[in-house]
């Protein structure tokens, strides 16, 4: 029998993939490519773009091995679809990407009809869906999505309603797989217990902002990923512009053609230092620090990445040969006191000793499992995958 032989280098890049989380086969590039930037409908608050420049973005991302893009039907009135959807058709490679896409906010029927109804045009519920979901396939000149999402819970939709109807898209051929962004994890978890409890189909990623400034994801929703099986796809890596050089502050305040309606806060400034100090240090950018920073804090993490140019996006892939130690991540963490809140401080022992705020994260971080006699030794958390991979033939 024939044995598998080992590369003698890592994969570079873009074209080494992963499974996208343990209850979802499909294998996908490790950043994940954002297409909210994508037509000009609303380039008042996201920047300038063109088309040939969107299509110039798609075609670096692609052609470095990159196949998991993420859209939603509202992204410039439905137009981020159009485009990616005339994208894929140019080049003939719809299933080569893995294509991701969302409802809820409200879909545009096209109509001029200013007396439009469009009272079902939007939510959660089943008929916003399946309108939404044709209109989607349109857009997209596809005949399915693989990765189909809520884009956030609008607490109108019972949970029974809401999992039977995402299954009949997926027993129609015309989704292949279910995620869920902005939503709390109380949601998430009874829906995937319904989904289990009757035969359906269960949310497979989760979507939602997290970076070195905004650490909220750490509190419940990594957790529940966990122990979801889920993935995680984070937007917002980069603090949406507002981590900078202390000189790239000074440059922001001069001109800003993209998310200039978001206030820069004191704790992007601390944050930003010790991503800029990192920088110096190994020689990596403070982007390429800050997106590896996520990478390196759980599993199953596919960061979306935004580009206006190709040269930002070029840079973004670089983040992926960044490594960083305990001792690094530990350093970033220290620009300000995370508080994990109750119950995590409570259980950690931090809630009313007056030290620094530590959440948990397994059973060797509760206090109560460490006090007295026996003593235990407890498996640690899972970590996230090397970013080296050992490849296969």
């Amino acid at each position: 029998m024939s044995t598998p032989q080992q590369s003698q280098a890592p994969h570079r890049g873009l074209a080494t993939y992963r499974q996208l989380a343990p209850s979802a086969s499909v294998r996908v590039s490790n950043l994940c490519l954002g297409a909210m930037t994508f037509g000009l409908a609303h380039q008042e608050r996201y920047g300038e773009m063109t088309k040939e420049i969107a299509f110039a973005i798609m075609d670096h991302y692609y052609d470095n091995g990159g196949n998991f893009i993420d859209t939603a039907n509202v992204y410039h009135e439905g137009q981020s679809e159009q485009w990616l959807g005339e994208w894929m058709a140019k080049r003939k490679i719809r299933d080569q990407i893995v294509l991701a896409t969302k409802y809820t906010n409200a879909s545009s029927s096209g109509s001029k009809d200013p007396n439009e109804v469009r009272a079902n045009y939007v939510g959660t519920g089943t008929k916003s869906m399946r309108l939404s979901l044709e209109r989607s396939l349109a857009n997209l000149q596809t005949s399915y999505i693989d990765l189909f999402y809520v884009h956030y819970w609008d607490y109108t939709t019972s949970i029974p309603e809401l999992m039977h109807a995402l299954n009949d898209l997926v027993s129609s051929g015309k989704v292949n797989y279910l995620g869920i962004s902005d939503a709390p994890v109380w949601v998430v978890t009874k829906a995937n217990q319904y989904a289990r409890d009757h035969g359906l189909r269960q949310f497979v990623v989760y979507q939602g902002m997290w970076n070195a400034a905004m650490r909220d994801f750490e509190r419940d929703i990594i957790p529940m990923a966990l122990d979801e099986g889920m993935g995680l796809c984070p937007y917002g890596v980069l603090n949406q512009g507002r981590f900078q050089t202390a000189e790239g502050y000074k440059e922001r305040e001069k001109h800003n053609p993209g998310r200039n309606f978001i206030p820069l806060s004191e704790r992007d400034k601390q944050v930003s230092a010790k991503l800029e100090a990192l920088s110096k240090k190994t020689g990596h950018s403070l982007f390429n620090i800050a997106l590896a920073y996520v990478l390196h804090k759980s599993p199953y993490v596919f960061p979306i990445i935004g580009a206006r140019v190709v040269d930002h996006l070029e840079k973004n892939i670089s983040a992926l040969d960044v490594r960083l130690s305990e001792e690094d991540m530990a350093e970033i963490e220290s620009a300000y006191d995370f508080d994990h809140g109750f119950p995590h401080t409570f259980l950690s022992g931090t809630l009313f000793d007056g030290s620094k705020p530590r959440g948990v994260t397994g059973a060797r971080d509760v206090m109560f499992n460490n006090m007295g006699n026996p003593r235990f030794e407890w498996m640690d958390t899972p970590k996230s995958i090397s970013l080296r991979w050992t490849r296969f033939y």
